[in-house]
């Protein structure tokens, strides 16, 4: 299982640093796309057994939601520079 604690840290600060908003879509696409990071570890949960799943499904869903929020927050960043 991947460190999802690093995996957080290494898309968050991804998408922070992202500098437009094509480069943060990139981003965005590279962990929930159809062959992103998280994506990955979503499909991993039907192969666990229901201990496992009780343990890492939480677990990846709130990675998921984190990394989500993230990006929807630097992309009202994003949009606010724009305006400005």
């Amino acid at each position: 299982m991947t460190d999802i604690a690093a995996l957080e840290t290494e898309i968050t600060s991804a998408a922070a640093s992202a500098a437009d908003e094509a480069a943060l879509e990139a981003v965005r696409v590279a962990a929930l796309g159809r062959n992103g990071t998280i994506t990955a570890l979503l499909k991993t949960l039907g192969g666990m057994t229901p201990d496992e799943r009780k343990v890492q499904g939480p677990a990846i869903n709130g990675l998921k939601d984190r990394v989500t929020d993230a990006i929807a927050a630097r992309r009202e960043a994003l949009k606010v520079a724009a305006l400005e």
